[in-house]
């Protein structure tokens, strides 16, 4: 493999001699898990704030033209899955410039791009102003996000799982997964703040604009309490173990491949619910409710506070029952939820108050290990690399497509078939646990 050294310029060797000055100083866990907890929680930030905005601006702002105010909420769906298609490739390239460069030039450069393809955004033009640009922008700025997120995979809820005690796994395997609740309210928060207090015209003329200003912000407190991490003496031995490497995606899935589609069907159920009571309940409620949006966006601020509570609960079940029981006892809960979830959207605003706030509870007690369960089977050298391209594959399959499957088959068939696209996540869930542990035992 080449040295960074014939590629120009590197970070390699400063986060080395970071290492060194900050040798007699090990950081805590605590420390660690803050850092992860922050940088979670600007990507979900990024992707909460756009995926807000897909419903209550994109429909009327770049897609005027389109006969229904439904139809123009699917075309915003459909730019919405764009980032989830692009974040392997974001994969692939950034772990190239990983082992060229250094972590931290990859990690500047992604965050930038990402709070970059994010504030974008708020200077977008209309539709009427611009034409079709204003969609093809928006197109090649919502890519540029999920690019961005591809390469802002870094490592750091690796780091802390290798660091966690062996009977304590699950609590720490959890504390990445704060990251979503926390964005999503704090998304929702500015959103809401401004629809209730801004005419309709003044929301959809440059209200809606400052929540992407604030990601840029966001982003950039994010990159520094990374970048303090990567240069831990911590990070440093794991990466010389090559327990943090980069290493080629050709090679990892000629290793892993089986490994990497069986962990993409793993979390399954939690990330086709996780934009089915976020992204979902809001779009079903502007097209068909009756509720005050800046309320409704309250019941979803309360709803992620439940989540919160959820995800820590998993971390403390997880660790008393296994981490596999705990995923699979949850995909049996959401497959009953997807019975239960549209009998209570379709009784009113109550029922629908009703969908988000437990539907929180549910995604928080399976998430909260979802993205744990990853990288289990990922062997030394593998495991950085392997779970970063799991990780993207099962975004893709799970949630990347939910917004826009859901209210296209709940629009045209009833919200039963909501139900019957989340109970197809629990089964496959269900049998990759299956499939996985019947490998384990017979290997």
């Amino acid at each position: 493999m080449a040295t960074a050294s014939h590629y120009g310029p590197s970070s390699s060797s400063l986060e080395r001699d970071a290492r060194r000055i900050h040798d007699d100083k090990p950081v805590s866990p605590g420390s660690i898990a803050i850092g992860v907890v922050i940088g979670r929680m600007s990507e979900f930030f990024d992707f909460f704030v756009y995926g807000l905005a897909s419903v209550l601006v994109f429909p009327q702002l770049v897609f005027p033209f389109a006969p229904d105010r439904l139809t123009g909420t699917l075309y915003s769906f459909g730019i919405f899955s764009l980032a989830f298609l692009a974040r392997p490739v974001g994969s692939v390239v950034f772990m190239t410039i990983d082992r060229m460069y250094g972590r931290g030039t990859k990690l500047t450069i992604a965050l930038f791009l990402l709070g970059g393809s994010t504030a974008s955004i708020a200077f977008l033009p209309g539709y009427e102003e611009i034409g079709v640009w204003s969609i093809a922008l928006l197109a090649l700025f919502r890519l540029g996000q999920g690019f961005a997120l591809g390469g802002a995979w870094d490592g750091l809820a690796s780091l802390l799982a290798l660091n966690a005690p062996a009977n304590h796994r699950g609590w720490y395997a959890m504390i990445p997964q704060l990251g979503a609740p926390i964005g999503f309210a704090l998304a929702s928060t500015l959103f809401g703040y401004f629809v209730a207090n801004l005419s309709s015209e003044d929301f959809l003329s440059w209200g809606w604009r400052y929540p992407f200003f604030v990601a840029f912000a966001i982003n950039v407190v994010a990159l520094f309490a990374r970048l303090r991490l990567v240069m831990t003496k911590e990070f440093g031995t794991l990466l010389e173990q090559h327990e943090l490497e980069a290493a080629p995606i050709l090679e990892v899935l000629r290793v892993h491949g089986r490994d990497i589609l069986i962990g993409a069907f793993v979390p399954l159920a939690s990330f086709a619910m996780f934009h089915l009571v976020t992204i979902f309940p809001l779009g079903w409620m502007s097209l068909y409710g009756n509720q005050p949006i800046g309320a409704f966006m309250v019941v979803q601020v309360v709803g992620a506070m439940v989540g919160i509570v959820a995800i820590i609960a998993s971390g403390l079940i997880a660790d008393r029952i296994g981490r596999r029981a705990q995923l699979a006892i949850c995909a049996v809960i959401i497959a009953v939820f997807s019975f239960v979830g549209p009998i209570l959207i379709a009784s009113g605003n109550n029922g629908h108050d009703a969908f988000v706030i437990i539907g929180f509870g549910v995604l928080g007690l399976s998430f909260g290990q979802a993205t744990g369960s990853i990288s289990s089977r990922f062997g030394r050298g593998y495991r950085y690399t392997g779970a970063a391209f799991t990780s993207d594959l099962a975004w893709l399959v799970g949630a990347g497509f939910a917004p826009l499957v859901a209210l296209s088959l709940s629009s045209r068939f009833g919200l039963t078939f909501v139900g019957y696209y989340l109970l197809s996540g629990a089964i496959c869930t269900l049998a990759a646990l299956a499939f996985s542990k019947a490998l384990e035992q017979r290997e």
